[in-house]
């Protein structure tokens, strides 16, 4: 199975560009107030559109209400849902009945939320550190007996530790951000084709 490989926190036309010549499946927009890589609904559209209908475009969403989320969702034109922090399954199943949704969850949720998960086939679950951004890797040996089949994976990724996280958990997709980056917002070209080709062994 061929892992997908995802380039968050896309702030420009000029990264999703390269992220997609790359060969990244997906695009993730940061639509989180409290990002440094905060981008708004019409360059997230625009960044999109400059990749085609190929590459996926999931807006990243914590804690904002379920209207903001689907309206900003809809004027972004984002393909899937990426949702963070404490939410009821409610609201996460309201989400998910207009866009495919990648729950993110921390280590210390992962069993309850895969259990919840595990028979809705709109939401798929992604592993990610306490502090998303923050580019501290997971002790994925810790995780590997509860790793669930087909999850995502996420939290300190980058192109010298990608190839070993997979290794060992066998994620159905992997998601980086910091790692990738000349600075906060902005993509390293080399470091972008690295990781994409790192998670691709050929």
């Amino acid at each position: 199975m061929t892992v997908r490989v995802k380039v968050c926190g896309t702030t420009s036309v000029r990264d999703a560009v390269l992220s997609a010549e790359a060969g990244a499946d997906a695009l993730g927009f940061i639509f989180a107030p409290v990002s440094k890589r905060l981008v708004t609904p019409q360059v997230a559209r625009e960044a999109g559109l400059s990749v085609g209908p190929v590459v996926a475009r999931i807006g990243v969403f914590l804690g904002q209400g379920l209207d903001e989320v689907l309206r900003t969702a809809e004027a972004a034109r984002v393909s899937a849902v990426q949702l963070h922090g404490p939410l009821r399954g409610l609201y996460v199943r309201q989400v998910a009945a207009y866009y495919p949704v990648l729950r993110v969850v921390r280590p210390a949720d992962l069993a309850v939320e895969a259990d919840m998960w595990r028979d809705e086939p709109g939401v798929t679950l992604m592993l990610d550190a306490p502090e998303p951004g923050g580019g501290v890797p997971l002790d994925w040996a810790a995780l590997r007996d509860v790793f669930p089949r087909g999850a995502w994976l996420a939290g300190g990724l980058g192109p010298a530790n990608v190839a070993a996280a997979m290794q060992a958990l066998n994620p159905a997709g992997v998601d980086a951000v910091s790692r990738l980056e000349a600075s906060p917002g902005v993509k390293d070209p080399a470091l972008v084709e690295e990781f994409v080709r790192a998670a691709r062994p050929s």
